[in-house]
């Protein structure tokens, strides 16, 4: 596994989510304001809401994009975790290359006993590329960035998260716990690929948001008990 470079001109920190941990050093000016939290953190890979778990569920937004084909079309996937379940609708109509990508290690099984191995709250879950005992699993190629589809890492979305280079994103995926427009595609970077949205089940991703973690090797924001993926299915 390739590692992170130690030192990144500002405007790489600034334009990169990665698909690795942040190792930076622990100290006392590791409490980060929400926006540099997120141009450093979600670099790696990990990729403000209100108080979402005390709100009505509700599915959350798919984005500003008026071309989606009407709801109960598009293909739905169960991702069931060790502190509940959350379903998930795909649109491949605007991201046909990640969604393909997406459903094809779910019907392989590659999300079977995973972790979600990133877990910032406010900000964004992240999993689907190591297993319990923290060993990365063997990804197949990476797929083509999709982040200019005009969907938008609002709460509630499911992106990719990706490594420096913009067409480098595999199996690993985060879910917006709060609205991340610093992930968006604009002018000046690459963003994220926004593939899918929440629809059952928010309430299970704020309470995995809301777990402790801690730093473990070269992991950071990792949650102390595990918080594991045991199946992903499609919903038939």
């Amino acid at each position: 596994m390739r590692k992170p470079t130690s030192r990144l001109p500002a405007a790489v920190l600034l334009g990169y989510l990665w698909a690795f941990p942040f190792t930076a050093p622990p100290s006392a000016g590791h409490v980060l304001t929400r926006s540099l939290q997120a141009s450093l953190l979600v670099l790696f890979a990990t990729p403000q809401a209100a108080e979402a778990g005390q709100q009505a569920e509700q599915p959350a937004p798919a984005s500003e994009a008026s071309n989606a084909e009407p709801a109960g079309k598009r293909p739905v996937v169960e991702i069931k975790t060790s502190k509940g379940v959350i379903k998930v609708e795909l649109f491949p109509e605007q991201a046909p290359q990640t969604v393909a990508n997406f459903l094809k290690y779910v019907d392989d099984g590659f999300y079977d006993d995973t972790i979600f191995h990133r877990v910032i709250n406010g900000f964004v879950i992240q999993g689907g590329g190591y297993t319990p005992e923290l060993e990365s699993k063997t990804t197949r190629a990476p797929v083509e960035i999709e982040s200019d589809n005009g969907l938008k890492n609002v709460r509630g979305t499911i992106a990719m998260a990706r490594d420096m280079g913009k067409d480098s994103a595999t199996s690993q995926f985060y879910i917006n716990v709060g609205d991340n427009a610093e992930l968006d595609r604009t002018a000046t970077q690459f963003g994220y690929t926004v593939f899918g949205r929440v629809i059952e089940g928010m309430q299970v991703v704020v309470r995995i948001a809301r777990v402790q973690t801690s730093r473990r090797g070269m992991f950071d924001d990792i949650p102390i008990l595990p918080v594991f993926i045991e199946a992903v299915r499609r919903v038939e």
